[in-house]
């Protein structure tokens, strides 16, 4: 970890952690099935996530189920150092310190994968990457592989496609409770918490534009406009931007759209969404949020250049960039995952079900990993169908069973009208 862990900071990691996985009662059941069946005994994971409280039930799950584990972070700003050192009597090798600098944020991806992997889990790519560029020594040793993020599965399915990617790995985000629980109701009240706090400012009658309508952008418009805001949406696929008129948000182009918006909120997985000339005709006070994995959905250099001033720290995880004319524009979180930056990142229930679906995901490659060709894999349909089964167990929540002529009628083709 590189400091000194006091006792203070421990326990309130713990505080925290505790906190989190009371509201996480699907991972926690399956930690307890890992302690009994041990499907991960003798693995080692290499792990590149958020280091927060939730990921930390994760990591004692995947403890439970007798992994060595490794865990850095995948976004220096999002880090919770009471939890990283919390971690430590969980026996996990954290190397993650909040607010580091790029080299040390790479230096410690590495310091993870010194740990040799067969497993590893990622969250935007960039330990597979490093793994694929720089640490290709370790690659003969690992078995399979899971990415979190929508970013990540981007760049791995270009990986795939020339051919690069080495090993199998799981699209963990790709799952159906994945997309609708955690990119969806996750993201969308998550964002909205971080606009909400570094800048406390009201949204209803405002204008805010969503770059990008897939399920994270979904959320977002979809809490901005439950709170009161007229909500904008900008897009470069024509059946998402058809879905986003049909459920009436005003569709337009960014060049439309930045002179007209309060707030902006970029969720894409692309880089440079808001450009100079987006920048140059924003309107004063206008705010810039990021909710894509990396930082560069915004064009921090054009913003800079533009800038005649910069204060910093104006409130919580916002700098006031101030241009030639005098008009103010408002950069959370440094153009970085708002959030996770600015808040706490999705609330833990929202957590239970992807780390739920990431751990079984594990399971299921320790026992298949070793057969899968290399490639971006689907999570397989009984690990999903069993997460949405666990959680509605947990909500105390019943569902219809099929009967057997309703099984026999949907399996025939004979069977008509």
């Amino acid at each position: 970890m590189g400091r000194d862990v006091d006792s203070e900071l421990v326990a309130a990691g713990e505080r925290r952690i505790g906190w989190a996985a009371r509201a996480m009662p699907v991972l926690t059941a399956l930690g307890e099935r890992f302690a009994a069946e041990r499907p991960l005994d003798g693995l080692r994971i290499a792990a590149c996530l958020h280091v927060t409280a939730e990921t930390a039930v994760l990591m004692g799950a995947l403890r439970a189920g007798g992994a060595e584990v490794a865990l850095a972070a995948s976004n220096p700003l999002s880090t919770q150092d009471d939890v990283a050192a919390a971690l430590a009597g969980y026996d996990v090798a954290v190397h993650a310190l909040a607010g580091v600098d790029r080299a040390t944020y790479y230096r410690h991806i590495h310091r993870a994968l010194d740990i040799g992997p067969d497993i590893v889990l990622d969250d935007g790519c960039d330990l597979v990457n490093i793994l694929h560029t720089e640490r290709t020594e370790l690659l003969d040793g690992v078995t399979a592989g899971c990415e979190e993020t929508t970013t990540g599965i981007i760049r791995l399915r270009q990986m795939a496609a020339e051919g690069a990617l080495r090993f199998p790995v799981v699209a963990v985000n790709d799952t159906r409770t994945k997309r609708m629980f955690d990119n969806r109701y996750g993201t969308g009240q998550s964002t909205i918490d971080g606009i909400m706090r570094a800048t406390n400012t009201l949204l209803a009658g405002k204008t805010v534009v969503v770059a990008g309508f897939g399920y994270c952008g979904r959320g977002v418009a979809e809490r901005a406009r439950g709170l009161g805001a007229r909500v904008v949406v900008t897009e470069i696929d024509p059946v998402k931007a058809l879905d986003a008129s049909l459920q009436g948000y005003d569709v337009r182009l960014m060049r439309e759209a930045a002179p007209a918006g309060d707030v902006f909120v970029t969720v894409t997985g692309n880089r440079d969404v808001i450009r100079g000339e987006h920048l140059a005709v924003m309107k004063d006070g206008a705010i810039l949020a990021n909710a894509g994995h990396f930082d560069v959905e915004i064009d921090v250099r054009a913003l800079d250049d533009l800038a005649v001033d910069v204060h910093h720290g104006v409130r919580p995880s916002t700098d006031e960039y101030v241009l030639a004319d005098g008009r103010r524009l408002l950069l959370l979180a440094e153009g970085r995952l708002v959030n996770l930056t600015a808040a706490e990142g999705h609330p833990a229930a929202v957590m239970d079900m992807s780390f739920s679906a990431q751990a079984l995901a594990v399971a299921w490659l320790a026992r298949e990993g070793a057969e899968l060709a290399p490639g971006v894999y689907d999570v397989p349909e009984e690990v999903d169908v069993e997460v949405a089964r666990l959680r509605l167990a947990a909500a105390g929540i019943e569902v219809d069973v099929l009967t057997g002529e309703q099984e026999r009628y949907l399996h025939s083709w004979r069977l008509g009208s």
